[in-house]
């Protein structure tokens, strides 16, 4: 069995990046200035202790760094503006001037992401495809950022009460799909967009694995895929492991989503996850 070449090369274009995603996945690292987020919340809370954070996680290997200042994992309380705002922006600004990778900021919020972006930040990450604030659309056309679209049923309170689909897939890619369309006509091309289905936001753990195991006929559709699925609690439906132990399910979704050429994936643990897909990538290329 030999590696699969036939996978689209697709570009993914911004300010003064220029990406041609599909051979491997660029590893997007998560930095949660927060106090409240499901998995590392208070850890990176204070300025200081994010800042380091990012700075391992470039060590690490990452090949973006995801800043975000409101949790929304199920049920969390909404943040203010001004309350993200002074989460985020120092951070932004004191990377910005460290680091060669792109900067995203993971936010909602128009104001957030318009400060964000003036910071240093490059890319606008938004769970709710960019819908839940009207002025999105506008401050990202505006800066010319990176954006990423991603498909959430409900908002963080309600997206986890009774999730229901007739066809997971196909209603999630329809929905990307309208929301491309859409943001063109709102001034953003879509070379600038990368597409996320949503993965815990609004679904059931059976949801999850039916878009784990779908990545192809998201990508299908010539836009560039990112997927979020590190320490997620459909891991814990899978596998029995509570948050602590679920690297190692983490690590085996990484390998799953890199062999479906998934673009980007959206991790804590950068180091274990370049680890395990340099290995995995160096036995695949060695298999005549």
């Amino acid at each position: 069995m030999t590696a699969d070449s036939t996978a689209p090369l697709l570009a993914w274009k911004f300010g003064r990046r220029d990406y041609q995603l599909g051979h491997e996945p660029l590893i997007m690292g998560i930095v949660n200035v927060t106090p409240d987020s499901f998995s590392d919340g208070g850890h990176f809370q204070q300025t200081d202790a994010a800042v380091a954070h990012a700075l391992r996680l470039v060590g690490d290997g990452a090949d973006i760094l995801d800043i975000g200042g409101e949790s929304t994992r199920p049920r969390a309380e909404p943040v203010t503006v001004d309350d993200e705002l002074a989460r985020v922006v120092p951070v932004i600004e004191r990377l910005a001037g460290q680091i060669s990778i792109p900067i995203s900021i993971d936010t909602t919020k128009a104001e957030v992401a318009r400060q964000s972006l003036a910071a240093g930040a490059e890319i606008v990450n938004d769970i709710s495809g960019l819908t839940f604030d009207a002025d999105m659309p506008g401050v990202c056309s505006d800066s010319g950022a990176g954006v990423v679209c991603m498909h959430i049923q409900g908002t963080p309170q309600t997206m986890q009460d009774n999730p229901h689909y007739e066809d997971c897939v196909a209603e999630i890619d329809d929905w990307l799909q309208d929301r491309l369309a859409t943001l063109r006509q709102q001034g953003i091309p879509s070379e600038r967009v990368v597409l996320d289905p949503g993965i815990g936001f609004g679904k059931t753990a059976q949801h999850n694995l039916e878009i784990l195991s779908s990545i192809a006929a998201i990508r299908s559709k010539g836009r560039p895929v990112l997927i979020g699925h590190s320490r997620k609690s459909f891991l814990k439906k899978l596998l029995h492991r509570e948050m602590e132990e679920r690297l190692a399910g983490t690590l085996g979704v990484s390998i799953a989503l890199a062999e479906q050429h998934t673009d980007i994936l959206r991790v804590h643990d950068v180091a274990s996850v370049k680890d395990a897909l340099l290995a995995w990538q160096t036995i695949r290329d060695a298999v005549k």
